[in-house]
């Protein structure tokens, strides 16, 4: 086999997607080299590493891009995904870039994520290591088309939909955010660095206010989530991500509809999922790319 081949650099951020990762390219006979970031990675990955002699990990803090790469030199990694949120504030307040990130950060012309972790994956290339997609070995979590849940979206939230959309789709160009969240064809949120499930509780709490002022009557309480990739959306990082947790967040904000992309959408637990939208009587539905 070729060198390198059998083995896999994972640069993990925070949540499930890494393990998943992790377990997918286990299953497929590779070796895994596991670049875990200290302000993100969930400790629990040290221990899963300590458990499988085909899994070592090494502990990063943001900005350390030159022992990152001296890393998987050493390793034999010519392969590496990206796994795992890493918080856009986590990014532009708390990284102390060593001098070759530095040395990027200089050369951008503008400071958004795409913008930066693309300049990372050309660094990765230019160094030998190519930069897969993320969804690499999750092709069978990625969303398909129609409604997943017993309850399809209501005439108003079709609405909501077709409108949150287009606001989502023209938002996520400027990489901005993937999600907006709407009411009665009004936009509530929009998401930004906060992150989706910051956004809805943002527009939770904004329609709680509203109802306690008496000026919600105007349109209807209920939210509808839409939640889009981006319209050159790499499949490398920032792949749109739903769980168990959006579900918990849209409840609490009382949020009735959510919407994603086919295909461009990874889903994690989604039988469980789709009971708990169920339960909540929430609408689920993932759209063809239009």
């Amino acid at each position: 086999m070729e060198k390198g081949k059998n083995k896999l650099g994972l640069i993990a951020g925070n949540g499930r997607f890494p393990f998943l990762l992790l377990e997918a390219a286990r299953a497929h006979g590779l070796e895994v080299v596991v670049a875990a970031i200290k302000e993100e990675t969930e400790p629990e990955m040290e221990v899963r590493a300590a458990a499988d002699p085909g899994v070592r990990i090494y502990w990063f803090s943001l900005g350390e891009l030159s022992r990152l790469i001296e890393t998987f030199h050493q390793e034999g990694v010519t392969r590496a995904v990206m796994a795992g949120q890493v918080k856009h504030k986590q990014i532009f307040s708390s990284i102390r870039p060593d001098w070759r990130l530095a040395k990027l950060l200089l050369s951008l012309r503008t400071k958004n994520t795409d913008m930066l972790l693309g300049a990372v994956a050309k660094v990765l290339s230019d160094e030998g290591i190519e930069l897969i997609s993320s969804t690499s070995y999750l092709e069978p979590l990625l969303a398909t088309p129609g409604v997943m849940t017993e309850r399809a979206p209501s005439e108003n939230e079709q609405k909501d939909i077709a409108y949150g959309r287009a606001v989502a789709q023209a938002v996520s160009g400027f990489d901005i955010g993937q999600t907006v969240i709407v009411a009665s064809q009004a936009c509530v949120a929009v998401e930004a660095m906060e992150g989706t499930d910051a956004a809805i509780e943002r527009a939770g709490a904004l329609m709680r206010t509203l109802a306690a002022e008496g000026q919600a009557s105007t349109f209807d309480r209920s939210l509808t989530v839409v939640k889009v990739a981006k319209p050159k959306q790499d499949m490398r990082f920032d792949v749109p991500v739903i769980g168990i947790k959006t579900i918990e967040t849209m409840e609490r904000a009382g949020a009735t509809c959510l919407a994603i992309e086919a295909g461009r959408t990874l889903i994690f637990d989604k039988d469980t999922m789709i009971l708990r939208a169920n339960a909540a009587r929430i609408a689920m539905i993932a759209l063809e790319r239009g």
